[in-house]
């Protein structure tokens, strides 16, 4: 459990960035993704999820 608290934090730690750093740049990249297609992003998000399970995978054994 400790583990996968830590992950929670690097994650949070790694989103919290971009808005830090690059706000303006967030934002744009924000928009832009609102006006992509539900299906587009839908992909994009299913892709995102496979990979994050492959490198888990990947990298627990």
């Amino acid at each position: 459990m400790t583990t996968m608290m830590l992950v929670i934090a690097g994650v949070l730690v790694i989103e919290g960035l971009g808005p830090l750093l690059f706000p303006r740049q967030w934002k744009k990249m924000l928009t832009e993704l609102f006006q992509l297609e539900t299906p587009v992003l839908r992909r994009f998000g299913g892709a995102m999820v496979t990979a994050g399970l492959v490198l888990f995978y990947i990298f627990s054994t």
